[in-house]
């Protein structure tokens, strides 16, 4: 019995550890699902393997696993970085070293969530990876994906691109749990809080249930793009802002919503 004992606690404050460490240092809210070990991925969430584009194109980063972005500006926690997009490379053979700045591999040290490709028309390899304020990699990277250009639209300019605000995404808008939230911040800079850093901002989700149960609200500090959630069955209307960084209270652009039923 004592061995058994012991199993069971260690296995408890192990799973413990892991919904702390989830949430970016605090306990999760219940409504909220725990991360699986190894979920941390860098992602393209509007591009996927095999696919033809037109150039301009506004391609969208993602982030699990409770990593958060953060600018290079100043140091952060431990799980943060900034997104790299590297071109017709592999990942780098020793991580112990930083990334180099070329058209290889491309830095988002302020907190960007995308970019405008403006390849030429052919075959290209892409890949996510995020690193350290001092570029060093993490093991944190994406799937290599291979897309096609057919066409670079010389009409088109790469800014008009670039409108300001965020979304929200979800799989479907009838799902059940638990079911992922993606946030996106579009000509905007996320990073952590407690950088106190001009310019930035973090996400803050509402689930606004339906019903008579009150309001849930996760605030994400820590620069987070994504949350895994499990409401009790019911129809919900999310809500999605962004935070300055800087002044309390303050919003940088409009707050979004949509529904979902979850069964």
């Amino acid at each position: 019995m004592k061995k058994t004992f012991k199993i069971i606690g260690i296995s408890l404050i192990w799973a413990a550890t892991l919904a702390v460490e989830a949430a970016g240092g605090a306990a999760l809210h219940p409504w909220q699902s725990s991360l699986e070990v190894g979920s941390a991925q860098a992602y393209f969430s509007n591009l996927k393997n095999g696919d033809t584009i037109e150039t301009p194109y506004l391609v969208k980063f993602g982030l699990s696993g409770g990593w958060g972005l953060a600018p290079i500006s100043s140091p952060s926690d431990a799980k943060s970085g900034h997104h790299h997009l590297l071109v017709n490379r592999e990942l780098p053979l020793d991580f112990k070293k930083p990334l180099p700045f070329n058209d290889e591999y491309i830095h988002f040290g302020k907190g960007q969530m995308e970019t405008v490709l403006t390849f030429e028309p052919g075959t290209y390899s892409l890949r996510m990876l995020l690193a350290d304020d001092k570029h060093l990699p993490r093991f944190v990277y994406s799937k290599p994906i291979q897309i096609t250009v057919k066409r670079k639209n010389a009409g088109v300019d790469p800014k008009s691109l670039l409108q300001k605000g965020i979304s929200l995404v979800l799989d479907r808008e009838v799902t059940k749990t638990p079911f992922r939230v993606q946030f996106h911040a579009s000509a905007l800079k996320v990073a952590h809080q407690s950088q106190k850093e001009q310019d930035t901002g973090h996400f803050r989700l509402t689930l606004l249930p339906k019903s008579s149960v009150k309001p849930v609200e996760f605030d994400f500090i820590n620069g987070q793009t994504e949350v895994w959630l499990k409401p009790p069955a019911g129809d919900y209307v999310l809500k999605l802002e962004f935070l300055d960084n800087v002044n309390t209270g303050k919003l940088l652009t409009e707050a979004v919503m949509t529904s979902v039923q979850v069964q």
